[in-house]
């Protein structure tokens, strides 16, 4: 079977799909254009349908899945919130989610099952996420990136007004293939848009 035309399984979909939108949910870049609206009043809206374009495109298309396509569905979803992302995380989340891909192909969802965990412990205890914004340390500031699955919002203060050019740390999402290693198909087609 090619590698590239590998499907997920009827019931791996809706695991794959919360996968999605756990690392959508988690991306500082996305959260703060739907938090403050950037996108009209529509942005919650606007948030659900790129999850939703992603889910299509990684189980409909036709083609293999390359990574710069999936960065190009990315850029697109946040220039629906005049948004630039200029950051790399970008490539972060595309990463993230070829991962997450991978992995499910294979029947494994522990990234996802990660992701949930951090979601729970997030939301039972809100108040760390605060704590550590209150430190304006920075030598402090590479432990905090490195620790994100927490995912601590940042402030204001990293996004440019004008242009609203978004440059907060990426998120990172702890995963592992059976051998350590993940091959992520790259195809440099940056001046192609649909």
């Amino acid at each position: 079977m090619d590698d590239g035309m590998r499907r997920l399984t009827a019931e791996s979909i809706p695991i794959f799909s919360e996968g999605i939108g756990l690392v959508l949910f988690r991306w500082s870049a996305l959260r703060t254009a739907v938090e403050n609206q950037w996108g009209g009043p529509d942005s919650r809206f606007k948030a659900d349908q790129l999850a939703a374009d992603l889910l299509t495109w990684f189980t409909q298309s036709r083609e293999p899945l390359y990574i710069d396509d999936l960065e190009a569905i990315l850029d697109d979803g946040m220039f629906s919130f005049n948004v630039e992302v200029n950051d790399g995380s970008v490539e972060e989340v595309a990463e993230n989610l070829m991962v997450m891909h991978e992995e499910c192909l294979k029947g494994n969802f522990s990234t996802i099952e990660h992701l949930r965990e951090a979601n729970r412990r997030q939301a039972a205890n809100p108040h760390v996420a605060q704590i550590v914004n209150d430190d304006d340390g920075d030598d402090d500031e590479e432990d905090i990136s490195s620790n994100m699955n927490l995912d601590i919002p940042r402030s204001e203060s990293n996004v440019n007004p004008v242009n609203r050019s978004v440059n907060v740390p990426p998120p990172t999402v702890a995963s592992e293939a059976d051998d350590g290693w993940t091959t992520v198909s790259n195809r440099r087609n940056r001046g192609r848009r649909n």
